[in-house]
């Protein structure tokens, strides 16, 4: 018994676009070392305005208390700028 065997060209994939020029191959997207978590208090309610509770940057394990929006993004502004743009 004869078979036919029909040879198959080998599949195409689509290469990914390059990176822009201001993208680094080094650094991720999403470093690491920039992610932080926030934590909220109870008494948090974004109708009424009242917005407190700890932000802690996972990589150097440093904390800070925030009141409102304001001191969030300040602590998140001083964490950053104290360890620099990149690792």
């Amino acid at each position: 018994m004869l078979r036919c065997v029909r040879r198959m060209a080998p599949k195409r994939t689509r290469k990914a676009p390059p990176p822009a020029a201001s993208e680094s191959e080094d650094v991720p997207a999403l470093p690491v070392w920039k992610a932080f978590v926030v934590q909220f208090s109870r008494e948090t309610r974004t109708q009424t305005g009242i917005f407190s509770g700890r932000i802690e940057h996972l990589s150097s394990g440093r904390r800070a208390r925030f009141g409102s929006k304001e001191e969030l993004f300040a602590a998140v502004d001083k964490m950053l700028d104290q360890l620099g743009d990149e690792r």
